[in-house]
């Protein structure tokens, strides 16, 4: 039941996204979510992310950033790290999971999510079966919506822990017959 929540993976921040071997995969296309995925809430493109854009363009990723912002603040961002853009993406909705793919000429075979909200971003990318990679937030201070759904959040990822811890041991024990 609560399978449609969980994501792909889970891992401590985007900088740590092992691109390359993605890559390797047959991953040509990512579609960030940018607040506190990217950088933290209403902060601006920093180095890193800019430097993180340069090199998915280098291994030859198309990047499209979907966020439920206005676009003064998506727009200022991806022209910051040369990046596509849909604003008010009214996600989990598929609409802007579907344009993003559609302007970037991907499917969801070949298209990876990245965000930190179970309830909008991998939501919205497992409805449409687009791999998901959820991501710790970069930073505490969230408006008050994403505050209380953080705590629905955490229930999700305590249920979601205990399926992979399961399928760890599960793993183990086949190994050792």
């Amino acid at each position: 039941m609560l399978n449609i929540f969980y994501p792909g993976e889970y891992l401590d921040s985007t900088y740590e996204i092992p691109f390359e071997a993605l890559y390797d995969e047959g991953y040509r296309a990512v579609i960030f979510d940018i607040d506190n995925t990217l950088v933290p809430h209403g902060a601006p493109a920093d180095a890193r992310a800019c430097a993180l854009f340069l090199r998915l363009r280098e291994l030859g990723y198309r990047c499209t950033l979907l966020s439920n912002n206005k676009e003064p603040r998506v727009k200022m961002f991806a022209e910051a790290v040369d990046a596509g853009y849909i604003h008010r993406a009214g996600k989990p909705g598929p609409a802007g999971y579907r344009k993003a793919m559609e302007r970037m000429g991907s499917s969801r075979k070949d298209t990876i999510f990245v965000g930190d909200q179970i309830f909008t971003d991998v939501y919205g990318a497992n409805r449409l079966g687009i791999r998901t990679i959820l991501v710790k937030p970069l930073h505490p201070k969230e408006e008050i919506q994403i505050v209380i759904k953080r705590y629905f959040e955490k229930i999700v990822l305590y249920f979601y822990r205990k399926k992979q811890h399961r399928s760890e041991e599960k793993h183990e024990n086949s190994d050792r017959k």
